[in-house]
């Protein structure tokens, strides 16, 4: 099965959905336009991606609140705080000091590190 994210104009996901592998077919090989295609024909919504569950395509499988940013052909996961900067290799949002090896440990954006009793 393969899935695709809705997203807005913005490029923000709106949502994910499952498409036979069927529909995407074509030649013989899996071909992400007919996956759209479908996508669009099934909803009428006209902006798909395709995503993946394993990260083989896009750094990350899209999730609501994810934005696709096509320059870095990745679905990238809402920041969790303003402190923190993204791993250009990953598309992963990484805290401005590394988390402590034990735990667990929560993010204190006050002092920007890392406190005990995170969950």
């Amino acid at each position: 099965m393969a899935h695709y994210a809705k997203l807005d104009e913005a490029n923000a996901v709106l949502g994910v959905i499952v498409v036979a592998n069927s529909e995407e077919m074509g030649d013989g090989q899996m071909d992400e336009a007919r996956g759209i295609a479908f996508c669009v024909s099934l909803t009428g919504h006209p902006s798909w991606k395709k995503t993946s569950y394993n990260a083989s395509i896009r750094k990350n499988y899209a999730g609501i609140g994810f934005v696709y940013d096509a320059a870095r052909d990745a679905f990238i996961p809402p920041k969790p705080f303003s402190s923190w900067v993204l791993d250009e290799v990953t598309c992963q949002w990484q805290a401005p000091v590394p988390m402590p090896d034990g735990g667990p440990w929560a993010w204190d954006e006050g002092t920007l590190g890392w406190i005990p009793g995170g969950t």
